[in-house]
C-alpha cells in the first residue's frame, strides 16, 4: 500500500492541495467504513502526504456526519505519524480576528452525537489526555506560519477550542458563556479527530482558521455563510503556505512525539483474553501490544 509519514485533513474551504505533484487517488477501506473521500496521495516538495478533504471534496458531509473513525483508520493504514488538521473557527475573543490564525493547545467537548474512540466490543482502553494536541507538531506549525510573515494573518499560539455539535451556529447566551469558560475558537469537527487520533497514536495539531466573531461581537453582525465563504477562501490560500511550510520542517526534522506511545498504559483488558474479532478488526492500534 501507498505511504505518507505527514497527513493533512483539510476542513472547509481546502478541498484540495494545489502545490501537491504526482498525485494519486487512493480509495481505502477501514473496519470502520469508507472515509470522508478517497484520500489524496502526493509529493510537497518532495515529502509524500496524504490529503483528505474532511466533508468530502464537494462538502457533503455534516459535521455530525461525518465517518470520524474512518478518516484517522485510513489515515494510520497509509503510515502517518504527524496529521495537521485544518479547520474553519468562529473567534470567541476580540484579539483573534477573521483571517487569524490559532494553533490551540486545549479542547472542550460540546459534542452530543459522535462516536470517538475505536474501542469497545470487548477491548477498554482509556487514552491520558490532558494535553489533546501533541505539543511538538504544535511547536513546529505555529513556528511555520510565524516564518510566513503572511498579510492580515496574527498568529495566536495556544488557546482553548469549544467542539460544538452544530449544524446551526451559536446561540448568543452559548457564544456568552463560552467566552466565560475563556475559550479562543469554537469549531464543530477537531475534538473527536484529536481523540482518536491519539488513540490511533498520530501526532495531532490543529491549524485553526478564523472565519468570524460567531454572534457575541456587537460590532459585527452574526455570523452569516456570505461572510464566512468570503473568509474561507482566503483562509485556504494562506492556510496551504501554512501546510506547505510545515511539511518541510517536518520532513527535515521529525520531533519525537508522547502520542507515538499513548496507547502503552492505556489498554486495560488483556489482550490474551479479549475478543479475537475485535482483536482483528484493531490490529493496526494493537499490533505492537500483542
Amino acid at each position: 500500500m501507498a505511504h505518507a509519514q505527514i497527513g493533512i485533513i483539510g476542513g472547509s474551504g481546502l478541498y484540495k492541495m494545489e502545490a501537491l505533484k504526482d498525485v494519486e487517488e487512493v480509495e481505502i477501506q477501514t473496519p470502520f467504513g469508507s472515509p470522508s473521500d478517497a484520500l489524496i496521495l502526493g509529493t510537497l516538495d518532495g515529502t509524500r502526504v496524504a490529503f483528505l478533504a474532511r466533508h468530502g471534496r464537494n462538502h457533503t458531509l455534516l459535521p455530525s456526519e461525518l465517518p470520524f473513525r474512518a478518516n484517522i483508520y485510513a489515515m494510520k493504514q497509509l503510515g502517518v505519524e504527524y496529521l495537521i488538521s485544518a479547520s474553519a473557527v468562529g473567534s470567541l475573543k476580540e484579539e483573534a480576528k477573521p483571517l487569524d490564525m490559532v494553533v490551540p493547545h486545549q479542547f472542550i467537548d460540546r459534542t452530543k452525537n459522535r462516536v470517538s474512540t475505536f474501542f469497545g466490543e470487548g477491548i477498554v482502553a482509556h487514552i491520558a489526555f490532558g494535553d489533546p494536541i501533541c505539543q511538538s507538531l504544535a511547536g513546529v506549525l505555529a513556528d511555520a506560519i510565524a516564518s510566513l510573515n503572511l498579510p492580515d494573518v496574527t498568529l495566536h499560539r495556544g488557546g482553548t477550542y469549544v467542539c460544538m455539535e452544530g449544524p446551526a451556529f451559536s446561540t448568543k447566551a452559548e457564544s456568552n458563556l463560552y467566552r466565560s469558560w475563556d475559550a479562543t475558537i469554537i469549531g464543530m469537527t477537531n475534538l473527536p479527530e484529536a481523540k482518536l487520533a491519539r488513540e490511533a497514536e498520530i501526532a495531532y495539531a490543529t491549524l485553526a482558521l478564523v472565519t468570524d466573531y460567531d454572534c457575541w461581537h456587537p460590532g459585527h453582525d452574526s455570523v452569516t455563510v456570505e461572510m464566512v465563504i468570503a473568509n474561507l477562501q482566503r483562509n485556504a490560500v494562506n492556510a496551504q503556505k501554512v501546510i506547505q511550510e510545515t511539511v518541510q520542517r517536518l520532513s527535515k526534522n521529525p520531533p519525537p512525539s508522547e502520542a507515538h506511545s499513548a496507547l502503552k498504559y492505556a489498554i486495560l483488558t488483556n489482550l490474551e483474553k479479549a475478543p479475537e474479532l475485535t482483536k482483528e478488526k484493531l490490529g493496526l492500534l494493537l499490533q505492537k501490544y500483542l
